[in-house]
């Protein structure tokens, strides 16, 4: 009876030890998630952007579920771009002559591109390959912050946003990656400034983006609240960052290594 009993129990401790790592490595997965985001809210926010390509692609490395990438994304990036804005609102980076023609076109495009979904192995190797670009030339350029800049007509603006918003609610992120390249290749505005303009049209982007996925109805992390925790600490600091201290050709190079992390995560996703 003894020797049967324990025979039995050893199963049964093998299982518990299972178990606790398991539940050891589950812990560790969750607090490295909470750290790249945290990580990823800081280096965004820097630039005026919030961050939700590089928590997709953190989400998509430590096994979130598919069906909770996305609104956590938006979520996450409405709470770091309110406190992007802000910040380079307080610091007079911003220029509502640059924002209201884009944003007012691209928000229901954002919410219409967030219905429709393209195959992912047409698109994202496309704009991946765009971004990529983009970064060479930031790396490569002369700062832009000592260009002579001019506005956009109006036309021309609202034809603008009303690509990267569509562009944007396809891609599932805020549009300030297509933004930010667009304004300063263009000379449409300073850097500093164009970051200002940036992380706004990425809340309103983000905010139509979710209320679209809400229409259908969405499923949050348990983990959420940890996550929003470490983006508001991220973005407050890389906000701060960005708004007030960074030069403008140190913003520039942020912004390539921004564009280089959104362009090799869209591509890689293209075969995940």
């Amino acid at each position: 009876m003894t020797v049967f009993q324990c025979g039995s129990q050893a199963p049964v401790r093998a299982g518990k030890v299972a178990g606790i790592f398991r539940g050891i490595a589950m812990d560790m997965m969750a607090v490295m998630l909470t750290g790249f985001i945290f990580v990823a809210a800081l280096l965004y926010a820097s630039v005026g952007h919030a961050g939700a390509s590089g928590y997709l692609a953190a989400m998509a490395l430590l096994g979130v579920a598919p069906a909770e990438m996305k609104p956590a994304a938006l979520v996450l990036n409405i709470l770091v771009a309110v406190i992007a804005s802000w910040k380079f609102w307080r610091a007079g980076a911003f220029s509502w002559r640059l924002f209201w023609p884009v944003a007012l076109v691209s928000m229901p495009l954002a919410y219409l591109g967030g219905q429709i979904t393209l195959p992912g192995h047409l698109y994202k190797p496309l704009v991946g390959s765009v971004l990529l670009y983009a970064a060479w030339r930031f790396f490569r350029s002369p700062d832009f912050s000592a260009r002579d800049t001019a506005p956009p007509p109006y036309a021309l603006a609202m034809l603008a946003g009303a690509g990267m918003g569509f562009l944007s609610g396809l891609t599932g992120v805020g549009g300030g990656i297509f933004l930010s390249p667009l304004f300063l290749f263009c000379g449409w505005g300073k850097i500093r400034e164009v970051s200002g303009v940036a992380a706004l049209f990425i809340l309103v982007n983000s905010a139509a983006g979710l209320f679209g996925a809400m229409t259908k109805g969405i499923t949050l992390p348990a983990a959420l609240p940890y996550w929003a925790v470490a983006a508001v600490l991220g973005g407050f600091i890389g906000a701060e960052l960005g708004s007030r201290r960074l030069a403008g050709e140190k913003m520039q190079k942020v912004l390539a290594l921004v564009l280089v992390i959104a362009g090799v995560k869209m591509i890689s996703s293209a075969w995940m």
